[in-house]
């Protein structure tokens, strides 16, 4: 998988020649669901990623695994069932919650919006921020990927707060957060159901990996509300994008689209486990509306 990840990287120019002693890595860590779901990072791929830090930085580079704490989710507890602890101790990497970092208050004006976020400054210090989310789609977005990601970088643990303008908020903290490569793990993407794929997509910008994400997982891109709102910003622009490697088509025909019915259903099906998880639990947000 090394091999593929630095091809990937190879595809896309990626300059390595940047001096780095630190590189944090952001995964998607979407609740506790293991990465055969496709709902979160392959420590695999993030393993792989790491190898191929080590072998152009060398072995003395510090490099850390950050992911935030959501509402129904504790960063704690999910580098361990994930498989991260694990990853941390084989690769001697460092596993950080970026709920615990110093934060900065930032305000940004989106789209008629003026939304503040606490922002980890660890983020902005790293001489390498990579970004590796999952291909998936999401009923809210439609997809999910690269921009989506970086909002789950965001610090405080109450996410569901900008959900009334996600779309808005997804674009404002990429305005804040910039990484220097995303790497994509499609080896399951998720859709309407998981499905293999054995997909790894790079990129140095993030707008344009959600637009040939979007593509992959059967949307127009300007029907995903976030990039038109990035457009807009000029945030991003997709007259220019061009795809090294592999045909796109190809994962897009094994691709399992959401249809309106399926989503109609899922949801009546969500909200009744929203009742049934409040109960039980006495918290009024679960995981599944969270999606980090």
């Amino acid at each position: 998988m090394a091999d593929s990840i630095a091809k990937a990287i190879d595809l896309i120019g990626f300059d390595w020649g940047k001096e780095a002693n630190t590189v944090i890595i952001k995964p998607n860590l979407n609740y506790y669901w293991e990465a055969n779901t496709g709902c979160t990072t392959d420590p695999q791929v993030v393993g792989a990623l790491v190898d191929c830090l080590r072998s152009k930085y060398g072995k003395d580079l510090t490099i850390k695994v950050a992911e935030a704490d959501a509402s129904a989710m504790k960063t704690k507890h999910v580098f361990p069932m994930l498989g991260y602890n694990k990853l941390a101790k084989d690769k001697g990497i460092e596993l950080f919650n970026l709920s615990d970092d110093a934060r900065k208050r930032e305000k940004v004006s989106i789209n008629g919006h003026e939304i503040e976020f606490e922002v980890p400054q660890s983020l902005g210090n790293a001489d390498l921020f990579i970004n590796v989310p999952k291909l998936k789609t999401m009923r809210v977005t439609r997809i999910t990927c690269a921009m989506k990601n970086i909002f789950g970088c965001i610090a405080a643990p109450r996410k569901f707060v900008y959900h009334r303008v996600l779309n808005e908020a997804i674009v404002g903290i990429n305005k804040i957060l910039h990484p220097d490569l995303t790497i994509v793990d499609g080896l399951v993407g998720l859709g309407r159901f998981p499905v293999k794929l054995d997909l790894i997509m790079g990129g140095t910008d993030v707008f344009s990996v959600d637009w040939i994400a979007a593509q992959i997982l059967s949307y127009n891109p300007r029907s995903v509300k976030f990039l038109r709102i990035a457009m807009h910003e000029k945030l991003g622009n997709p007259n220019g994008i061009v795809t090294y490697g592999e045909s796109l088509s190809q994962f897009r025909q094994k691709f399992p689209k959401e249809g309106f019915i399926s989503q109609k259903l899922l949801w009546g099906l969500q909200f009744k486990l929203l009742r049934l998880y409040k109960r039980v639990s006495g918290d009024v947000i679960p995981p599944f509306l969270e999606e980090e």
